[in-house]
């Protein structure tokens, strides 16, 4: 199912197999998020957690989100935000997440077929990117959020969202042999 008939499912019908499914669905993505921020598995798996059990127990006005998928990612950022501010300083959060968001690619069955010698080209340039750079490519690539969705997440324009992943496809090309 998609995310909006889960949550339609979850909505009119109490559904807690569609809860749950909607949980399975989203949980390793939207830690992977919460990790960019806060550097802390812990911290973000209960912050994660917390935005579910919000769901779960907000389930009759779920009808009223209109992009769910951004609407998740942006209450992570909201509550790793705030994470932060009670916890941590802005200095330690940025030298955090240059570091941290997304530190492997994870892999899908095509990519599986690009030989080892490709795979470990492209995880280089990828891990070489500038952060907010790299953090926008795996959003839009891996994630499967659009231009806009990030945009909307980040707080950012779309055009610098879409000017950020041309670099990161360019660099890409030029580590890759394409120069």
């Amino acid at each position: 199912m998609e995310i909006k008939e889960l949550i339609d499912s979850i909505h009119y019908n109490d559904d807690e197999s569609a809860f749950n499914e909607l949980y399975k669905l989203l949980i390793n993505s939207l830690n992977q998020f919460a990790y960019s921020f806060l550097g802390d598995r812990e911290a973000c798996e209960e912050i994660s957690n917390d935005l579910f059990v919000n769901i779960w127990l907000g389930r009759h006005k779920l009808n009223k989100i209109s992009n769910p998928k951004v609407y998740f990612y942006v209450a992570i950022k909201n509550a790793c935000l705030n994470h932060i501010r009670s916890n941590t300083s802005k200095k330690n959060r940025d030298a955090q997440l240059a570091e941290t968001y997304y530190f492997h690619l994870s892999v899908d069955p095509a990519q599986l077929l690009i030989s080892k010698e490709l795979e470990t080209g492209v995880l280089k340039a990828i891990n070489s990117l500038p952060p907010r750079c790299k953090l926008i490519f795996k959003m839009v690539k891996e994630d499967e959020l659009s231009c806009n969705e990030v945009a909307d997440i980040l707080g950012l324009s779309n055009k610098t969202v879409f000017a950020q992943l041309a670099i990161a496809l360019k660099k890409l090309d030029e580590a890759l042999g394409n120069k």
